[in-house]
């Protein structure tokens, strides 16, 4: 179980007053119209019938999106003085593999399960919708917004903001529940999802990935789902953001966010995305992409010892490889 414990604070600007995010564990973690880049099954809200959507057994297919292995050796043969768990170096636009270190190893992912959560909420919902915040939303473990007013609607594309920028695991229990009445059911629609998409080494138990057991995935398909994030514009354009200024239900009316990785935060040049995470069972997990010289490429790195230091080498090694540096 991940421990609580006080991780630090995020402060939040609102008009005419400030409130204070806790990160509360170790566990890193407005489009106009509608979100979806792929819907499945027209719209979605709380009064969908989940049905054989979830329950049957989908088929597993391959999509345009989908990240093979390499076949032979790699362009890039970069090797790590103290590798991650596994790994993955790709071009975003066609999924080919550069680099690739036990690409179908099953690892726990931590908050890297949001990428899959966001896609599920994105297809189905409008950013105008107004999620309802319960009181199960508000006992959440790990990262969190914070600041989610109890027994108000909160507009999901600010929840949206908030799952994948402060990693807030209260945003993805309201998003579930909001999806689909329980957190239970949502994970049911989550690993459905996961099959039809092909994602053959996936499986999820939460929509926050605070859960370690049984949730878990392999650098393939990470890569794969990176790609089908940035190729909804809504996404991309969150999990690029630095910093985003949100109409919040809160005294003042505006919330300010901040995205966490570390990456974006620093302003790292080209960085476009996508997602951090940490606990205790799966270590420090990061798929990040960056576009150089009209090229973009993606790294995925699970339990790694040093992605601050991992993740530009294998990128800088990538677009030398490609003649975009």
């Amino acid at each position: 179980m991940v421990r609580r414990i006080a991780a630090g604070a995020l402060v939040i600007v609102a008009v005419g007053a400030a409130a204070l995010v806790i990160i509360r564990a170790r566990e890193e973690g407005s489009a106009q119209g509608r979100i979806s880049a792929a819907a499945v099954g027209g719209p979605g809200s709380a009064e969908d019938v989940v049905g054989p959507r979830i329950n049957g057994p989908p088929p597993a297919v391959r999509t345009r999106f989908t990240v093979d292995p390499a076949k032979a050796p790699t362009r890039v043969r970069t090797r790590l003085r103290r590798e991650p768990a596994a790994g993955l170096l790709f071009d975003v636009e066609t999924g080919r593999v550069l680099w690739q270190l036990h690409p179908r190893r099953e690892l726990a992912i931590a908050s890297l399960t949001k990428m899959l959560t966001a896609l599920v909420i994105a297809e189905r919902h409008r950013p105008s919708e107004g999620v309802l915040i319960t009181p199960e939303a508000l006992d959440y473990e790990g990262s969190g917004v914070g600041v989610l007013p109890p027994g108000k609607r909160v507009r999901l594309g600010a929840l949206l903001y908030g799952l994948m920028l402060v990693s807030g695991n209260d945003a993805a229990i309201a998003l579930a529940q909001h999806d689909a009445r329980t957190q239970k059911r949502f994970v049911e629609r989550m690993n459905w999802r996961a099959r039809t998409l092909g994602l053959g080494c996936s499986h999820f138990a939460s929509p926050s990935g605070i859960v370690d057991r049984d949730n878990y995935s392999c650098p393939l398909d990470l890569a794969t789902l990176a790609r089908l994030n940035l190729a909804n514009p809504a996404l991309r354009r969150i999990v690029g953001t630095r910093r985003a200024r949100i109409p919040f239900p809160i005294e003042g009316g505006v919330l300010d966010l901040f995205n966490i990785n570390p990456f974006i935060y620093s302003h790292t040049p080209g960085i476009t995305g996508v997602k951090t995470g940490l606990t205790d069972a799966a270590g420090r997990c990061y798929v990040i992409t960056q576009r150089r010289g009209g090229r973009e490429l993606g790294v995925v790195l699970l339990d790694s010892p040093d992605p601050i230091k991992q993740v530009p080498r294998l990128l800088r090694a990538g677009f030398r490889a490609e003649g975009s540096e």
